[in-house]
């Protein structure tokens, strides 16, 4: 049953008010605008961050982060799709899962002091032909693809922080790097 009356009225109002404050960041970059869209949002960014199990010092940091992406992204925001809100917090969202992910990334082995191990000749021929296939098999994928797949595993970035650094959607990063990797493994088989 859809939700109507006053509540619903005010939710437009408010939304409304947000639109315009984007808008204002966007053409005008103001300042004053996007105080107010700060003072509102930030804080609820941080205690949503912090109700899904984020601490409170990475809460903090990721909705600075996430206010900041709203100051250079503004021109991304289209409220045909979604609310103000809806958008600043799926930004949330998604820089949280970023963090999870590089939090559950795995520590690098210790170094062993002292001479290493002579490797078997057969092994380190093999990695040095399956090291050039791969190197030839990436240099033959196409560049918008093999520009990600050198970002996410040469550069160690984020798809979050790729889309923020090349301006794509979200879902054609995930998308291309994908059909990358199904090239790849082909090539390797």
């Amino acid at each position: 049953m859809a939700e109507t009356g006053p509540a619903v009225a005010d939710r437009k109002v408010e939304n409304d008010h947000w639109v315009v404050c984007m808008q204002r960041v966007r053409d005008n970059d103001d300042t004053e605008a996007f105080a107010a869209l700060f003072g509102h949002f930030a804080p609820r960014v941080k205690a949503f961050l912090m109700r899904q199990g984020t601490d409170a010092a990475t809460a903090e940091e990721c909705a600075q982060d996430v206010m900041a992406t709203l100051w250079h992204k503004a021109h991304q925001f289209d409220p045909r799709r979604a609310s103000v809100a809806t958008w600043i917090f799926t930004i949330a969202r998604n820089r949280r899962i970023d963090i999870a992910r590089k939090d559950r990334r795995p520590e690098p082995e210790e170094l062993d002091w002292g001479p290493a191990e002579q490797t078997d000749q057969a092994d380190a021929v093999a990695l040095q032909q399956e090291s050039a296939a791969l190197s030839e098999a990436i240099a033959e994928l196409p560049a918008k693809q093999r520009t990600l797949i050198e970002a996410a595993y040469f550069g160690d970035m984020s798809h979050s922080e790729i889309a923020d650094r090349t301006g794509l959607p979200l879902g054609t990063i995930k998308s291309r790097i994908r059909l990358a990797l199904d090239r790849l493994r082909h090539a390797m088989n």
